[in-house]
């Protein structure tokens, strides 16, 4: 489904990605874990075009994305949940919905499974996206994304600074989108929030992939993990 091979970005002179190449199919969960530094949200941020690459090719569905406006990638299908959720604060959460919507104009049947998904937004549908708790946030910028109906998602640190129950419901949701086939790309630095739903783990270091194994290995074996990322 994504296809990311040989990909290098970064920032001015300063190389940060060099020659990443990760996959992921429908209905798989792939997380990518490292230290700080490592590389993983500049990674996110070269897939969704954000940061330009310098080289290599990022494929959905095998459609070469690696040279579109930013604004064009989602259209084709590749949702995005930033780190720090970045919504539009002083927009309400109805409205926040709807910039996902016209994306791709999708309507009202696409943000009511949404608000089905996460019920706790449709009771604040008015209210402005700025003064929502933490946890609501998240939702809203899943929601958002997927809004798009995308068939690969990208998630940059989802329970950053969450409380265990709304960590288990971001969880629950990531486990139904790949229920229905959405391929997933997840990035983590609390193990014990994703290792339950995850099918591969990629460890980036110093911008480059170090190794990719299966997330059972990493939850029969824990040493395994200490000795990728040292927690």
């Amino acid at each position: 489904m994504l296809e990311v091979s040989g990909l290098d970005a970064g920032y001015g002179k300063v190389q940060v990605l060099r020659g990443v190449s990760l996959s992921v199919g429908a209905g798989e969960i792939l997380c990518v874990m490292g230290r700080n530094g490592a590389g993983k949200t500049t990674a996110m941020k070269a897939i969704m075009g954000l940061v330009p690459p310098t080289g290599g090719s990022v494929k959905i569905a095998g459609e070469e994305l690696v040279g579109l406006p930013p604004h064009e990638i989602p259209r084709r299908g590749l949702g995005y949940v930033p780190q720090g959720r970045r919504l539009f604060a002083e927009l309400t959460v109805a409205e926040n919905l709807d910039i996902g919507l016209m994306t791709r104009n999708r309507g009202a049947a696409v943000r009511e499974r949404m608000l089905d998904m996460f019920p706790r937004l449709r009771d604040r549908l008015r209210q402005r996206a700025g003064t929502l708790s933490g946890g609501e946030q998240q939702m809203l910028a899943m929601a958002r994304a997927l809004c798009l109906e995308p068939s690969v998602l990208l998630m940059d640190e989802p329970t950053e600074g969450l409380q265990p129950s709304m960590i288990a419901l971001i969880r629950e949701a990531a486990t139904a989108m790949k229920a229905a086939g959405v391929a997933i790309v997840l990035v983590e630095q609390r193990a014990d929030a994703v290792l339950s739903v995850a099918d591969r783990v990629t460890f980036l270091d110093n911008g480059r992939v170090k190794e990719t194994v299966e997330a059972q290995a990493l939850r029969d074996d824990p040493a395994l993990l200490h000795a990728h990322v040292g927690v």
